[in-house]
């Protein structure tokens, strides 16, 4: 029977950050997946008509190219390509008007007119130091390499982000601040909610929020192409479900969330670590539908179209009462939607003259509830005429989306809620969290910091961590 010096289990862009990271540093490794395909949350495929191809989970992807350990990767030599869309954000609003994030910060006073002050003041100091600022942000808790800048991040990003919306005077500042820091999935109460919105804002003015050539099964197949020319090793359609079946390997990673660790069988892990994974909480799910549409869709503003991604929500008080509500388990009538229609920007997505859409809503944890009616009622809302190039929809609530991908519990797809107690210490308070109670056995999942993205560093950061464990290595991204 073959041996490795390494097995990883998922291949997620955090497991192939492990597999490849290690297979660099001239370990053997074998990368198990257990679909037909690579990619985990980077997958795409044709769900509703022929030529119609959509982004089955992640879509846009700012941290791909803000990720220390993602951009240097050379994965353009392996047919990676991405676009971009004239504007990163929008936030269309009930009146017709629209606020947007410009890449270009100094474009955001013409659009935040008396706003633009207090936005600047909150992300200039880091908008150039974003490469340095980005190794403390996506990691574990320790000494930062960048002390007092990451002290200043810390002083804003650990406000809830309510605080921080009282700085805004307007409701067009404080809406396009809502609309970001809900992609944390927590009500804006909560303490570090402003880290969420602070990260993505700054992504969007350093790097735009880029849309990958193809589809996000794009990003998969250049890094399974990258990884099989360092000499790793493949194997698909094999769920794991007993690690004594394995083959002969000095080191396991896992590509897993708290919840599938406990379900493996042959594992040995302590019971005092096995009651601290049972304790991991699980977030908010979401609620996703895919359409093919027979022509694009047009927001009553004329410019929301022209974005990445729209934040279909209107206004700061709708949307935080949109997400505290869903936090607390109930369903809203107008939920905070996320919309793309990457083939406006991308035509090899559709057959010519046709468009896809995609867009998800958050809902209670493991709901079973049908959203389409929610969700197509809030493009309708600011989009007339929505509904009717609807050709054919697909849908996917937080059951089958964990089906589809098993790391999405509940369908969460930040792998664990990111609380104040789950940020930097996840999926157990410990400073190095991608150990196990097992020293050879490594989480290298989005259940470790810094959480869910398709960034890669939960799977470089274990990589790295087991590297110094056991060979005295001690490698940077």
């Amino acid at each position: 029977m073959d041996s490795y010096d390494a097995i990883i289990i998922g291949s997620g862009p955090n497991g192939f950050a492990a597999a490849i990271t290690l297979q660099k540093q001239g370990l053997r490794t074998l990368l198990i997946e257990g679909a037909d395909t690579v990619g985990g949350g980077m997958r795409s495929k044709e769900l509703t008509l022929p030529g119609f191809i959509h982004d089955v989970c992640s879509a846009i992807h700012p941290l791909a190219f803000g990720s220390p350990w993602m951009k240097n990767l050379p994965l353009e030599d392996y047919g990676l390509q991405f676009t971009h869309a004239p504007y990163p954000v929008a936030q269309p609003l009930a009146n017709g008007d629209a606020v947007l994030l410009h890449q270009d910060l100094a474009l955001m006073a013409e659009e935040l007119g008396v706003d633009f002050s207090a936005y600047k003041t909150l992300l200039q100091p880091f908008l150039k130091d974003w490469d340095a600022l980005s190794a403390d942000i996506l990691g574990p808790l320790r000494i930062p390499e960048s002390p007092f800048l990451m002290a200043k991040f810390g002083l804003q990003g650990l406000r809830p982000a309510a605080s921080v919306a009282s700085r805004f005077k307007t409701a067009r500042g404080k809406a396009l601040w809502a609309g970001l820091v809900a992609h944390g999935m927590q009500p804006f109460s909560k303490m570090t909610t402003s880290a969420m919105g602070m990260v993505l804002a700054l992504l969007g003015h350093r790097f735009g929020w880029p849309i990958p050539i193809g589809g996000s099964q794009a990003i998969a197949d250049a890094l399974l192409a990258y990884y099989r020319s360092l000499g790793g090793e493949v194997q698909l359609n094999t769920w794991v479900t007993d690690i004594r079946e394995l083959p002969n390997h000095k080191l396991l990673f896992l590509d897993l969330t708290p919840q599938q660790v406990l379900e493996l069988e042959g594992i040995d892990l302590d019971p005092k670590y096995r009651k601290q994974l049972a304790n991991y909480r699980y977030g908010m799910g979401v609620f996703k539908v895919d359409w093919a549409l027979s022509e694009p869709t047009v927001f009553r503003d004329g410019r929301s179209h022209l974005a990445s991604t729209v934040h279909v929500g209107n206004s700061y008080q709708e949307i935080a009462e949109a997400e505290l509500a869903t936090y607390n388990g109930k369903l809203v009538d107008r939920p905070f939607v996320l919309f793309s229609q990457p083939s406006r920007f991308d035509p090899s997505r559709a057959p010519e003259g046709k468009h896809v859409g995609w867009a998800y809503c958050h809902v209670p944890h493991g709901s079973r509830t049908d959203r389409t009616d929610a969700i197509e009622e809030q493009i309708e809302r600011f989009a007339p005429g929505f509904r009717e190039t609807i050709l054919k929809r697909h849908r996917m609530g937080p059951g089958q989306l964990q089906d589809y991908n098993p790391n999405y519990i509940g369908g969460d797809i930040n792998g664990g809620q990111l609380d104040i107690f789950q940020l930097f210490t996840r999926p157990t308070r410990s400073l190095t969290p991608y150990r196990t109670s097992n020293p050879t056995v490594y989480l290298a999942s989005s259940s470790t910091p810094p959480g869910g993205g398709v960034h890669g560093m939960c799977g470089f950061h274990a990589a790295r961590v087991a590297l110094r464990d056991h060979y005295q290595l001690n490698i940077t991204p």
